[in-house]
């Protein structure tokens, strides 16, 4: 809608200050009926000259004699929003990042950069912000460890938004992988009674002072000891019972007391059961497919965003990805990975050998000897594994039906298995682990109408530091939580 004919037309005849003082209705009427649009909407018009209303902070403010030019932020693009408008528009509280709302129209814009701007008839300071005190400075580039000092303020960084939009974005990647193939989603709880992992990283979940209890003769609220979960899994095998495949995609806890750059005390994780299959090979095949349709989706849809990553925070990162995407996945053995590893040169902290567990070192130079495409790692040896995890009874050396996949610069993304249906066999491993009681209702399981099934987990945030070359994981989540460190 255009601005009404009285105001303009005073505009023209007098200077825009007292245009606003005497046509304060007009204004007023002008700001309600311009049509309020994000940023993204506006840098996509194609209807120049209509008015709008865009609100969102200020990115940057140039002042010169006769026009005020900015560029508006709102979150909806990487991009943000040249605003042009008159001096007489500037005031005192017009700063970097302050919050503004805006009203003017859509016009070509004479800038290579972008194809339209706005020309801005009212401007209106939402909130001000102390340029003095603001700790992101116009013309810096900070870096993500500056930047993460002030979780409360990052979000209005360039960089840390287009994180945000991506972390969205390959929620969505992911959410609609499992459903165009037929997974049912399935909300398994976060406070749980037992430990899927098997390593005791746990917290404890009570109530604060402990006077809470549900009866006064009980030790626990729940009657039984209860921890924040480190995995879905244990339920979505539940599920597995009824339905042919499911998957969950929530946040998950460990109590590792680490200050690494891959592990956080709290993270999300993606984790799928499939229920009538025996083959490792299965299981291999969606977690490659889910990796390279989630990244293609990802960037397709944050081209800007992530050009941001790979130019300005890990430059030649594209080419790493494109050759994830574009070749297949190895396969070798957990045999195979500790021989490679002995035949290296590298001198390693922690020396490999068979039995062991792979280290972050091992992971990384496994990587690099495939060409730094992704490699899935199989046929783990059985005492490194937990409990559900399938007896390979045919193989010489013990080990079991499991399957890690290493990325270039992460390491492992993915841990898998198939699980182990044999009743027997898993009743005498329960009972020599000493949770064959503690574990009745998962022993149930295969005693009614059990199939031979599979899954794995996929840590989110590894995912994003793969994709997007992040060193810290703690730069690829909103709020990070780890050892020491709760910050808000």
């Amino acid at each position: 809608m255009k601005m009404p004919v009285r105001l303009r037309l005073l505009q023209k005849l007098f200077p825009t200050s007292y245009v606003h003082e005497c046509c304060f209705f007009s204004k007023r009427h002008y700001c309600r009926s311009a049509t309020k649009i994000r940023i993204r909407d506006a840098l996509e018009s194609l209807n120049t000259g209509s008015d709008v209303r865009v609100q969102g902070w200020v990115r940057s403010v140039r002042s010169q004699k006769n026009n005020l030019f900015l560029h508006v932020s709102d979150g909806s693009s990487r991009q943000p929003l040249q605003v042009v408008a008159s001096a007489d528009l500037n005031s005192s509280g017009l700063t970097f990042g302050c919050a503004v709302d805006i009203t003017g129209s859509i016009e070509k814009s004479p800038s290579a950069q972008q194809s339209v701007e706005l020309h801005a008839h009212h401007i209106n300071v939402v909130g001000e912000c102390d340029p003095v005190d603001f700790p992101f400075k116009i013309k810096d580039r900070h870096s993500l460890e500056y930047i993460r000092q002030f979780p409360h303020l990052r979000c209005r960084t360039n960089a840390f938004s287009s994180l945000l939009r991506i972390r969205s974005q390959a929620t969505a990647a992911v959410h609609s992988y499992f459903r165009d193939n037929g997974y049912v989603q399935i909300h398994t709880p976060v406070i749980t009674s037992n430990d899927c992992e098997g390593a005791g990283e746990l917290f404890q979940v009570e109530p604060a002072g402990g006077e809470h209890r549900a009866h006064k003769d009980d030790q626990h609220f729940f009657s039984v000891p209860s921890y924040l979960t480190v995995s879905g899994q244990l339920h979505l095998e539940v599920m597995a019972g009824a339905f042919p495949a499911v998957y969950t995609f929530g946040p998950t806890f460990r109590a590792e007391n680490s200050q690494s750059r891959r592990h956080l005390a709290e993270f999300y994780m993606v984790e799928a059961e499939i229920s009538f299959t025996d083959s490792l090979k299965t299981i291999m095949k969606i977690m490659e497919d889910l990796f390279k349709t989630s990244t293609e989706h990802l960037l397709s849809h944050c081209a800007e965003d992530i050009a941001l990553f790979h130019k300005t925070i890990s430059p030649g990162h594209q080419d790493k990805v494109d050759c994830m995407l574009k070749r297949p996945f190895h396969v070798i053995s957990y045999t195979e990975a500790i021989d490679i590893l002995k035949r290296s040169s590298q001198n390693f902290t922690f020396r490999p050998q068979w039995g062991c567990d792979l280290q972050t070192e091992h992971e990384k130079l496994l990587v690099k000897h495939c060409g730094n495409v992704p490699v899935f790692v199989t046929d783990y040896p059985y005492n490194l594994k937990p409990f559900y995890a399938r007896d390979n009874q045919d193989q010489p050396q013990h080990t079991v039906a499991a399957v890690d996949l290493l990325v270039p610069g992460v390491g492992e993304l993915c841990g898998g298995s198939l699980r182990e249906e044999r009743l027997e066999l898993l009743r005498a491993r329960l009972a020599r682990a000493g949770l064959d009681i503690t574990y009745a209702w998962y022993l149930q399981l295969r005693q009614f109408g059990s199939v031979p099934h599979g899954g794995f987990g996929m840590g989110f945030e590894r995912y994003l530091q793969c994709v997007l070359g992040i060193d810290n994981i703690k730069d690829t989540v909103p709020f990070a939580r780890f050892s020491r460190s709760c910050l808000l």
